[in-house]
C-alpha cells in the first residue's frame, strides 16, 4: 500500500483529473489526500496545473515524494506576445483505466453535486482559447451522465461547445432525465441555437445557463440565437448569463455595446478581462458592476459610483458610454 500525495493550482474549483486518480489509487489499497504539509513524506505526489498566467502564482513547492509526476495544460501554456501559445506535447493525458474512473468526490468533501464533461473539442478554434489545439476541432460524445453523476441534486456541466456535438439531442435528454440542477458552466454558442435546440435546453432544470458573446464578427447570430432561447427560457436573468470576453480584440466601446444589448435580451452579462493587468480602468469598474448582482440589479452602470470620488461612470467615461 503506498501514500499519494495530490497538489492543483486549482484553488476555487474541485480537480476532476485529481479525483479520479484519488478514485483509482483506492482501489488499489493505497491511501489518498491533498498536500497540506510540505514536510510530510509521500510514496508518489501528482501535481495538476490548470494557469500558466503572469497573475497566477506557480506551484513552488513540491513536498518528499519518491516519485513526482507533473501534469495538466499548465505545464503546456506559454504566454507569449501577450497571448497564451498552448503545446499540445507537454500535455500529457490521464491512461485511459484512470480517465474512465467515477470521481472521488470525497477528495474534497463533495456530498451533492457532480461534475464532468460529456463531451470535448470545440470547432470553433478561438485564438484566446485553447480547447480546440488540446481537443481537437470536432465536438465529440466522451461520456454518458452516469460516468460521473450518480442520483446527486445538482450537475455543473463543464463541456466546452456540447451545441457542436452530433449527439447533443441524446445528451441533452439525459440531462432532463436526471431531473437534477443543471450548471452550464461554460459559455454555450448562442449561434447554434434554434426553437427545437432552445425548447430542449429549456426542458433541463436549469439552475444556471451561460452563453458567450466572445467577437463582434459573430453579433447577428449570437444575439438571434439568444433571443430565441429566451422565447422559450423566461427565468429572470439571475439563472441566465453571457460571458463578455474583454481585452482582446474589441474596443471599450464595443464591451460596453455587448454588455448592454444581452441586458436588454434579459440575460445578466458576465465580463471576462483578457490577460488581466493589461486591463484599462473602464473594464474593471464594467466587470465590477456586471459581475456582482447586487450592483447589476440595483443601479445602472452609467450611475454606478466606483469610488470615494463621487463621480458616477458616465461623469468617468463620456467617450465611451
Amino acid at each position: 500500500m503506498s501514500k499519494i500525495g495530490l497538489i492543483t493550482d486549482s484553488i476555487n474549483f474541485p480537480s476532476i483529473p485529481l479525483m479520479k486518480l484519488s478514485a483509482y489509487h483506492k482501489l488499489l489499497g493505497d491511501t489518498v489526500e491533498m498536500v497540506t504539509n510540505f514536510f510530510e513524506q509521500y510514496d508518489k505526489v501528482y501535481v495538476s496545473k490548470v494557469f500558466n498566467l503572469p497573475h497566477i502564482q506557480d506551484i513552488q513547492y513540491i513536498p518528499q515524494a519518491d516519485e513526482v509526476q507533473y501534469g495538466g495544460s499548465g505545464y503546456a501554456i506559454n504566454v507569449e506576445n501577450g497571448k497564451e501559445v498552448y503545446k499540445k506535447e507537454l500535455d500529457k493525458p490521464l491512461p485511459i483505466e484512470i480517465e474512465n474512473q467515477y470521481p472521488d468526490y470525497d477528495l474534497y468533501g463533495i456530498k451533492d453535486v457532480a461534475y464532468g464533461f460529456l463531451t470535448r473539442g470545440c470547432p470553433n478554434n478561438c485564438d484566446f482559447c485553447i480547447v480546440a489545439k488540446k481537443e481537437g476541432l470536432c465536438s465529440k460524445k466522451v461520456a454518458d451522465l452516469n460516468n460521473f453523476w450518480r442520483g446527486q441534486k445538482q450537475i455543473k456541466l463543464l463541456d466546452p461547445n456540447i451545441l457542436a456535438c452530433k449527439d447533443r439531442e441524446d445528451l441533452i435528454k439525459q440531462l432532463i432525465n436526471s431531473k437534477a440542477e443543471i450548471d452550464y458552466t461554460q459559455g454555450l454558442d448562442a449561434r447554434l441555437i434554434d426553437d427545437d435546440i432552445a425548447k430542449l435546453v429549456a426542458q433541463t432544470n436549469i439552475k444556471m445557463i451561460h452563453f458567450a458573446f466572445d467577437l463582434m464578427k459573430n453579433e447577428e447570430r449570437i444575439l438571434n440565437g439568444l433571443k430565441t432561447f429566451a422565447k422559450y427560457y423566461t427565468k429572470d436573468n439571475r439563472h441566465k448569463r453571457v460571458y463578455i470576453l474583454t481585452n482582446f480584440d474589441t474596443t471599450l466601446q464595443e464591451d460596453y455595446y455587448r454588455v448592454k444589448k444581452v441586458t436588454e435580451l434579459g440575460y445578466s452579462p458576465y465580463v471576462m478581462i483578457y490577460q488581466k493587468g493589461t486591463h484599462p480602468k473602464f473594464l474593471q469598474d464594467l466587470q465590477r458592476w456586471s459581475n456582482n448582482m447586487f450592483l447589476f440589479r440595483s443601479t445602472s452602470f452609467e450611475d454606478y459610483v466606483p469610488r470615494k470620488d463621487g463621480k458616477s461612470c458616465k461623469e468617468l467615461y463620456k467617450g465611451i458610454i
